[in-house]
């Protein structure tokens, strides 16, 4: 039951951010329109998952076959590699904005943020496919029951009566190079973004831009650390209990938390929301035609 509210309200409140995003003409920025391809790539990123899960709690039937475990496994790992790669570049576009203000405009215009952006998706959909084609040639000889509540690489891998040695290896050095060169950008940017915030004269600034900044930290931190631990590692050791309460961290939390932490915490935001009420026709055109503005 938890899960299942859980769920209803990440969709929920990602779906809030996608909206105005397109609604609210004050929201057509660099970070907004990252922040509304995160609110789609959260939605899907727990739908890869969470609606099997409650389908087999409720229905008591928790089969699922080689290709539909191979696909769950190929889109999951394919969002959260898109997820790093988009918290690495929203974490820059912050840099920029708040560290190089007089060359923000110039260095992240429109034709920058949707080729960004079209990296981010299309590099994480592709560096996924190469472990997904090793693992597909495996051979499953038995038991066949996934320690898990989703099929992912570590439980998979521990199925495989053949020599995963190779397969391993790939999958730990596509996890390091993703996890580790994106969260080296991501904490650079923060780093550089703290260290212009106690710069800052006013203790009323500093206090206000610290807060928002602790927030997004915390976030990252959680969904890094996590992802990290799990997968850059040999994916067939550890053990499985304990990754399943990590995975719930990733899979989970931190898609529910992003909408409150980036975006619905922001002033801007929540008068958006209020507008947003007010003008149902005017959000449907907004909503079939969105626009990024300089």
């Amino acid at each position: 039951m938890s899960f299942t509210l859980i769920y209803f309200l990440t969709l929920a409140g990602n779906l809030v951010i996608l909206v105005i995003c397109r609604f609210e003409r004050t929201l057509h920025t660099p970070m907004y329109y990252f922040l509304s391809h995160l609110a789609v790539l959260e939605m899907c990123y727990i739908s890869v998952t969470v609606p099997k899960m409650l389908h087999s709690s409720i229905v008591g039937e928790s089969s699922i076959s080689f290709v539909a475990c191979l696909t769950q496994l190929y889109f999951f790992g394919s969002l959260g590699s898109t997820e790093c790669f988009l918290l690495a570049i929203m974490a820059y576009d912050r840099f920029l904005a708040v560290c190089k203000p007089l060359h923000y405009h110039s260095l992240m215009t429109s034709r920058i943020c949707h080729c960004l952006v079209s990296c981010c998706w299309s590099s994480g959909f592709i560096s996924t496919m190469s472990s997904i084609l090793f693992i597909s040639t495996l051979q499953f000889c038995g038991p066949d029951h996934v320690q898990h509540f989703f099929c992912d690489i570590t439980p998979l891998l521990k199925l495989s009566c053949t020599n995963v040695r190779h397969t391993e290896l790939l999958i730990f050095l596509l996890a390091s190079i993703i996890l580790l060169g994106s969260c080296l950008v991501t904490f650079l940017s923060y780093f550089r973004i703290l260290s212009t915030i106690l710069a800052i004269s006013s203790v009323k600034d500093r206090k206000k831009a610290s807060s928002t900044f602790t927030s997004h930290l915390t976030v990252v931190t959680i969904y890094y650390s996590t992802m990290i631990f799990v997968y850059v590692r040999p994916t067939t050791d550890g053990d499985s209990g304990y990754n399943k309460i990590l995975s719930v961290l990733y899979t989970i939390l931190t898609p529910l938390l992003n909408p409150f932490i980036y975006t619905l915490r922001n002033k801007d935001a929540q008068l958006a929301v209020k507008k947003m009420k007010n003008k149902p026709m005017s959000l449907i055109r907004s909503f079939c035609c969105p626009r990024l503005d300089q």
